[in-house]
């Protein structure tokens, strides 16, 4: 996949518009009152690199970069923990994957894969991922992702992603993208409902969304 084409194809999917956030009706309980923000929980393990690529740095450090090179981004609702939101955040693995995808390389460390990604396809670029993992307004459970076949998620990016629930009975959900021709992410089992009890809510995914057909 050629990073110009990527960058483009970010550039175009940045002024798409989406649907509504639709999902199965929620259970009576009490929505969520906590504030801990998702980017607390996110550098809660010392905000470094490490061998364990079922974590969150690479997330976690381009979170970092964009809002230092940007402190206006949106991507600044990851940490006001006042504001409802659910995020789907890819593993290490999940970046190590792009960057080959990217860059025909594969990449040994956390810190080289992030290297590669932020010197191949830039900040503005990084900002438009980051934005597509995140549905504002709204704090979805693992309970009510199973039961929203087909919901139609609006990003905090403008696309949008569909809710697909391949299993209930089973636990499997897979997140469908704008691009047609890669494998889509599912949802990893023993990583939900990160930051449960708080408005802003994550789940981790196998790969990393992407908001373009590329």
């Amino acid at each position: 996949m050629p990073i110009r084409r990527f960058v483009s194809a970010l550039a175009a999917a940045s002024l798409a518009t989406g649907a509504v956030v639709v999902l199965a009706p929620a259970a009576s309980a009490a929505p969520p009152s906590g504030t801990t923000s998702l980017a607390a929980v996110l550098a809660s393990d010392g905000d470094t690199f490490d061998r364990n690529w079922g974590d969150f740095d690479i997330l976690d450090q381009a979170v970092g970069a964009v809002l230092a090179a940007k402190p206006s981004s949106p991507v600044a609702v990851l940490a006001d923990g006042t504001v409802p939101l659910t995020a789907f955040i890819p593993t290490d693995r999940a970046f190590q994957l792009l960057a080959l995808d990217l860059t025909h390389r594969w990449y040994f460390t956390e810190k080289g894969v992030f290297t590669a990604l932020a010197n191949a396809v830039g900040v503005d670029a990084l900002e438009q991922v980051l934005l597509y993992h995140v549905v504002p307004g709204a704090t979805i459970d693992s309970k009510t992702a199973l039961s929203s076949d087909n919901a139609v998620l609006t990003t905090a990016q403008g696309g949008t992603v569909k809710v697909d629930v391949l299993s209930k009975r089973f636990g499997i959900v897979q997140l469908v993208d704008k691009d047609r021709n890669d494998i889509n992410p599912f949802l990893v089992p023993g990583k939900l409902d990160i930051n449960k009890g708080n408005k802003q809510i994550a789940h981790a995914i196998t790969f990393v969304l992407r908001p373009a057909d590329l």
